[in-house]
């Protein structure tokens, strides 16, 4: 069993897991593609399969390994479930569910140690998001009740309605299309509509949405230096060990000294 664990856990083993999901990757890929269908798809659906046994055999050895312990940890549940997919029937009703196969890439976040990184702090960030969301809301239900009841009237289609409104601001604070596509247009009936658009930008892309960027880049920084601090720890407790066998060696030497030398002091006598 400790054989097995290691070769589980080895660097080896990961690697060759990690080389699969990016085979298996491209051939889903491929599959999308005529043309490599029509030369190759039977080779594609056996390489496919190919894969799929891997992982399942993956997941057999990691239950082996640890049994109930398995499902303790998230990324192990994680791999589970997106192998699980795979074994979707694929008949009427839920052949969507077998594009899901594709999942299968998203492995490579539980089985590469800096992907994992950046979701664990991606997910410690939500807590601290919640305001800033809060605040984003807030400021889009203002801009969208205003932006009804000023230029409702004259462009029904993108501020006829609460709902329009909002979807046509979301678009402005992404700068895709803004100034072409929606606020010239609206200048031309109302020229200080800028002001308007202008403080909603500054307020929302330029403000609030560094925000996220700020409590994202800060939870990466505490992550980065949780992983050191429990590095720090390991070869702390590393060190501690090390040292207490070699007090014992030493130890066992003197004792050893000490019982070598009555036997000389009597041959000398």
């Amino acid at each position: 069993m400790d054989r097995l664990r290691a070769f589980v856990e080895s660097a080896r083993f990961q690697n060759a897991i990690i080389i699969v999901i990016v085979l298996n990757a491209i051939v889903l890929g491929l599959e999308t593609w005529p043309a490599a269908m029509a030369q190759a798809g039977h080779i594609l659906l056996a390489l496919d399969r190919i894969a799929v046994a891997i992982f399942v055999v993956e997941i057999a050895l990691k239950l082996i390994v640890y049994r109930l312990r398995f499902f303790t940890s998230a990324w192990n549940v994680f791999d589970f479930l997106i192998v699980s997919i795979t074994f979707v029937p694929a008949g009427e009703g839920v052949s969507v569910l077998r594009a899901l196969r594709i999942l299968r890439a998203l492995r490579l976040i539980s089985v590469v140690p800096s992907m994992r990184r950046v979701v664990q702090a991606l997910l410690r960030a939500i807590p601290g998001m919640g305001s800033v969301v809060t605040l984003m809301t807030l400021v889009f239900y203002v801009a969208g009740v205003m932006a009804t009841k000023l230029f409702g009237e004259a462009f029904p289609g993108w501020f006829g309605s609460l709902g329009a409104s909002l979807y046509s601001l979301f678009q402005i604070m992404t700068l895709e299309s803004w100034s072409m596509g929606i606020v010239r247009p609206v200048m031309e009936v109302f020229p200080y509509a800028w002001l308007f658009f202008v403080i909603f930008i500054l307020l929302t892309t330029f403000a609030v949405l560094n925000l996220f960027i700020a409590i994202i880049v800060d939870s990466m920084s505490r992550e980065h230096a949780a992983e050191e601090a429990a590095t720090r720890t390991e070869l702390g407790s590393e060190h501690e060990q090390i040292m207490a066998e070699l007090r014992a060696v030493r130890a066992e030497v003197e004792a050893l000294r000490a019982a070598q030398r009555p036997a000389g002091d009597e041959r000398g006598v």
